[in-house]
């Protein structure tokens, strides 16, 4: 099968689910996500075959064509993915699972990370999330308008970590993150308010909306044990935190004024 004269998607599935050393299909990307998918997607599969077998299939790994990408694993190697793919495995549809669920199994763990995991992580990219947002309103306050919204946008991707993190989930591609927090919201965060503030960060860099996220941000982080990352901003996040309201002088009223 040559990338010029592909085999069918369908096709492809068939021959497989025949092979006996394959052990599992996964499809993961744009067909694995309800609506996703275009005139333009191709499938994107996992072929897991067995620890130790030796497959026909095996040569095809890296295959890739306008209709049909393919990745073959062994069973340990899929179980071991991780990284950037984890999201992918997250949302992904098992077709095929010879091994009584456990392939199954796998691809519902990777859409939860472990709490020690978690919690590493979301130290890391709150650090990483301070940084851009008080470089981009450092950028902004001294007259650098492109730095700014470039650091801006920076700062959204290391946000986006964080708040998965923080849900012990691992941040899905930007293609689908509107897919997935409409149909998986994070705990405590309006969906449509969110994805709003976002595109005004990083569309025009708005000032204002950056300081009032991470306003949020910081309460959220703070009571999820991330205090100490927070602090060692010192007094930087004076500039970081939202402007304080202004301060209104009591109206004195007839009472004020008896003895």
């Amino acid at each position: 099968m040559s990338a010029q004269h592909p085999m069918s998607y369908e096709a492809f599935v068939a021959r497989a689910a025949d092979d006996p050393d394959v052990v599992g299909l996964v499809l993961k990307g744009s067909h694995a996500h309800e609506g996703m998918a275009t005139r333009y997607s191709d499938h994107d599969l996992y072929v897991v075959i067995a620890d130790g077998a030796v497959s026909g299939l095996s040569a095809l790994d890296g295959f890739r064509s306008a209709r049909l990408d393919l990745v073959v694993v062994t069973v340990a190697e899929f179980d071991r993915l991780g990284g950037w793919e984890r999201y992918a495995i997250t949302r992904a549809r098992v077709l095929l699972d010879r091994l009584g669920g456990r392939l199954t199994r796998m691809v519902a763990a990777k859409g939860r990370l472990g709490a020690a995991q978690a919690s590493r992580t979301a130290a890391a990219r709150l650090d990483a999330y301070a940084n851009s947002h008080y470089r981009s309103l450092k950028n902004a306050r001294d007259g650098h308008p492109l730095a700014a919204r470039l650091d801006a946008a920076d700062s959204v991707g290391f946000l986006l970590e964080l708040l998965f993190a923080l849900d012990r989930r691992p941040r899905p591609y930007n293609k689908y993150l509107a897919w997935e927090l409409d149909r998986f919201p994070l705990p405590g965060w309006d969906t449509r308010e969110l994805l709003a503030t976002l595109g005004r960060i990083t569309g025009a860099g708005d000032a204002g909306a950056q300081r009032e996220l991470f306003g949020r941000v910081e309460a959220v982080a703070r009571a999820a044990g991330h205090a100490a990352t927070l602090d060692a901003w010192g007094d930087d996040l004076g500039l970081m935190r939202p402007a304080a309201p202004p301060h209104r002088a009591r109206r004195v009223t007839a009472d004020d004024d008896s003895d």
